[in-house]
């Protein structure tokens, strides 16, 4: 499944996040075996996969100090629409959409789940459909944004460019899983998915492992015309 980035959503978003980027602490590590490529470095091409070669590559740092609050609590408005970046995600994402009031989204249709293919009915208060951070808070915690201030953060997980409309129960799958670790059940939204991510970690600094990368690559190389979303 396709999704269009390029609306007003990101447009605040992007003008924080882009003030911040830079600013993990894995720009000047030096140790051995790391590999250091600088954030918002252009991409050959302009191809997903040409942009996996531009991210940093390091270990799993240890999940000790996160929590959920780290990046905000809920969710924020940070694109000053009078709305919660949750319901501008459904409003994005889903077809057929009826309000509930002025922001919030009563019903709609996820229309070919990138997780699982599927058509998904969302119905206010007993939906099947979450909003999703194509990277995950935690492993973004683990890969560079522990060193993050909270303004950075709340950025990132806020950011419509990291998030997604999908299936509830396939959310639960992935937990904090990377490409290394998790992937969409339905094997043609995986090209989007991890365009997705490489997008995400390359506009924020967020470093991969050598596992993650050899597995983005692996997903990319099959659908090399990828384009590298933006927002």
């Amino acid at each position: 499944m396709t999704r269009t980035y390029r609306t007003a959503l990101g447009a605040a978003v992007l003008a924080a996040a882009l003030s911040l980027t830079g600013c993990s602490d894995s720009d000047s590590d030096s140790d051995s075996g790391t590999r250091t490529a600088k954030p918002g470095a252009p991409a050959a091409r302009g191809g997903a996969l040409a942009a996996v070669d531009t991210l940093t590559v390091k270990g799993r740092a240890p999940k000790t100090g996160y929590s959920r609050d780290q990046f905000g609590r809920g969710w924020t408005d940070t694109d000053a629409n009078g709305c919660a970046t949750r319901e501008d995600i459904l409003k994005r994402d889903l077809k057929d959409v009826k309000y509930k009031d002025k922001c919030d989204i009563a019903s709609g249709t996820l229309a070919k789940d990138v997780y699982t293919g599927r058509t998904i009915k969302f119905v206010r208060g007993s939906s099947k459909v979450d909003i999703d951070h194509a990277v995950a808070l935690s492993d973004a915690w683990q890969k560079g944004a522990r060193s993050w201030d909270r303004k950075k953060r709340v950025a990132f997980a806020n950011d419509p460019l990291n998030l997604l409309a999908v299936d509830a129960s396939e959310n639960r799958r992935k937990s904090d899983g990377d490409a290394a670790t998790w992937l969409p059940t339905f094997a043609a939204g995986r090209c989007t998915y991890v365009a997705d991510q490489v997008a995400v970690k390359k506009k924020y600094g967020v470093w991969v492992t050598e596992a993650e990368k050899e597995a983005m690559k692996k997903v990319l190389t099959e659908c090399p015309q990828q384009k590298l979303p933006t927002g």
